[in-house]
């Protein structure tokens, strides 16, 4: 590909521009110090080690390795200046124990979903959701939104699912109504393949919380299949999936009656007072649980989620916007919900402190960082530098004046020219 210097010039202020919004954050200092908190993790791959390290490590101490980004974990402490990991840490010299308090699932094995395949950016087609409880990623497909994608990339891709209502065990299940969206909306939906849109779309739901974890969670086994808490069902194998969002029944609360007339006031008599105090005034909020929810989630014994055996559905739940305003908070249910913080209150994610030098340009950069070296140092980089530009006008004037397009190879020849006389002067 040829390009004119000028194309070129601006094409490198652009980039500098998209990095500067793509990392805008100062990695200078490993949050080993901070604790255990949430914060985005990677793993490095080429360590070798199922450890985790911090956004800032991944950048200063790990550079030239390959990672894999596992996004944000939950009460994670960065295992980079651990003894864990052989690498040595570059922002925290001190080497500390190994942190014995970190979860390390199978994504710091590079694997990801129920089904266990490796993630790869460069040939992943699917969209994929993080579950709020476990912190783990899941495929589209292995939640029934959608068939697994083809392979191949020139293999047509099979139809959205439809939406009809179903039966189910007798029941009619009510489906989400289609919505008219142009093209542009549905293809947000959709990954960057080109597949048609999920059965649940982003915008149809806030949180996703896998079948797994809703088994081991009470107060979310009991909200699965009621409103707000959506899950994908069919009735029998060969049926397409759908989602069931069935209407909260409404929960009967029993008040205590009162004696007196409207408009009365009530005795305040010692056995008035009694009979009052044993009435139970309010009930447990909950919704009534879902047969449907609750015929899939009892089967507790299921070690891997497949649609063998789980033909009705997985029992993922989907929690639509606003759901932590509609939990009950009565005396029983609101210990469950306290127990698992993250559903009573969302998660503060630590980011790095923000990098004042983002932003500026590569002459703005040059000039801060020779500004830093001591004065001799400084003054012979500076001589330096104009003796390259001198040199590299004195390359591209001919372009210049024969109107010819400067190619990659003449920029790589240019360079290796001038390593070839470095190499000379300094024999």
């Amino acid at each position: 590909m040829e390009s004119t210097l000028e194309e070129y010039i601006a094409n490198q202020e652009h980039l500098v521009r998209q990095a500067a919004e793509a990392i805008p954050h100062q990695f200078t200092q490993c949050t080993y110090n901070l604790g255990a908190l949430r914060q985005p993790v990677y793993l490095c791959i080429t360590c070798k080690d199922p450890r985790g390290i911090c956004a800032a490590c991944s950048v200063a101490c790990h550079t030239d390795h390959e990672q894999l980004e596992l996004f944000p974990k939950r009460d994670f402490r960065c295992d980079c200046p651990t003894s864990s990991l052989p690498h040595p840490c570059s922002l925290h010299k001190t080497l500390e124990s190994p942190n014995s308090s970190n979860a390390y699932g199978q994504n710091f094995t590079g694997a990801f979903c129920r089904c266990g395949r490796e993630y790869d950016a460069n040939t992943e087609r699917e969209t994929m959701i993080q579950c709020l409880a476990c912190e783990d990623w899941f495929h589209e497909s292995c939640c029934n939104l959608r068939e697994r994608p083809s392979d191949e990339p020139d293999a047509p891709e099979p139809e959205p699912a439809s939406v009809d209502p179903p039966t189910l065990d007798g029941q009619t299940v009510p489906s989400i109504p289609a919505e008219d969206n142009d093209v542009d909306d549905a293809a947000s939906d959709a990954s960057s393949s080109g597949l048609p849109p999920p059965l649940i779309r982003a915008d149809d739901y806030d949180s996703f919380v896998c079948a797994g974890c809703v088994r081991s969670i009470p107060i979310l086994t009991r909200y699965a299949g009621t409103e707000g808490c959506m899950i994908v069902v069919r009735d029998k194998p060969e049926d397409a999936w759908r989602v069931y969002t069935p209407e909260t029944p409404k929960t009967d609360i029993e008040v205590a009656e009162s004696d007196a007339l409207p408009g009365s006031k009530r005795p305040l008599d010692a056995a008035a007072e009694e009979r009052d105090a044993k009435r139970p005034r309010i009930t447990c909020l909950a919704p009534a649980p879902n047969p449907i929810a609750q015929q899939i989630l009892s089967k507790s014994n299921i070690t891997v989620v497949t649609e063998d055996a789980c033909p009705q559905g997985t029992g993922d739940v989907f929690l639509t916007e606003g759901f932590r305003e509609r939990w009950c908070r009565c005396a029983e249910c609101l210990p469950q919900l306290e127990a698992h913080s993250w559903l009573v209150k969302e998660d503060e994610t630590y980011e790095p402190p923000e990098d004042p030098e983002s932003g500026l340009s590569l002459e703005e950069l040059g000039m801060r960082a020779l500004n830093r070296l001591p004065r001799e140092r400084a003054i012979d980089g500076i001589h330096a530098f104009n003796s390259m530009r001198d040199k590299l006008v004195g390359y591209l004037k001919p372009f210049a004046q024969e109107g010819k397009v400067v190619g990659d190879e003449d920029v790589k020849a240019f360079f290796e020219e001038l390593r070839e006389q470095q190499k000379k002067g300094s024999a």
